[in-house]
């Protein structure tokens, strides 16, 4: 398929597909605490099987052109991710979002990451507004959606439930004229 690297530190952006279920469910062995702090992704991948379905419902997804899941190595291993939870063309509007083991963090892998998928969404599909949701919380992942340009558009209060308690979300956006393209700097 395609690896597009991220840098010269051995970082490369790749699909993430059925195929990888082993690699992806030891990844999120890794890092299952760490991950699932904010937002319960990956939670139910508890073994081969789960982890291909949980990667099969996001190839039917992509296929359906309505979001799409990427994966983040680094030297040839699984660390992280990038996604787009909602994907909707015909609106223009798109989530992107992201994930990462402690041994993929503080590189600015999502960064770069990100920039990929955020410059694909807008100068090849046509997308007008990228939204970036996070727990209030979550001060690195706040931190990465303002590198990337977002604008903190306010608090979805208490929105979802993680963990037995209600959970809020940043709401972060950024427009298709406020993108200044996918510069190499980390």
């Amino acid at each position: 398929m395609y690896a597009i690297r991220l840098g010269d530190d051995g970082a490369e952006l790749r699909p993430l597909e059925v195929w990888h279920a082993e690699e992806f469910l030891a990844h999120l062995e890794r890092g299952r605490d760490f991950i699932n702090r904010y937002v319960p992704f990956g939670s139910k991948a508890v073994d081969a099987d789960s982890a291909r379905e949980l990667l099969r419902t996001w190839a039917d997804r992509r296929a359906a052109d309505t979001g799409s899941l990427h994966g983040l190595w680094l030297d040839g291993t699984l660390v992280g991710g990038v996604l787009f939870p909602a994907f909707d063309a015909a609106t223009g509007v798109c989530e992107i979002g992201c994930w990462l083991e402690p041994a993929g963090t503080g590189r600015g892998l999502v960064t770069r990451g990100c920039r990929v998928l955020i410059d694909w969404a807008f100068h090849q599909r046509g997308m007008h507004r990228v939204e970036w949701h996070a727990a209030p919380e979550n001060i690195p992942s706040g931190k990465a959606a303002r590198r990337l340009g977002f604008t903190h558009e306010g608090v979805l209060r208490e929105v979802f439930p993680h963990r037995g308690v209600r959970q809020s979300a940043d709401v972060f956006s950024l427009l298709a004229p406020e993108w200044r393209g996918a510069p190499d700097d980390h």
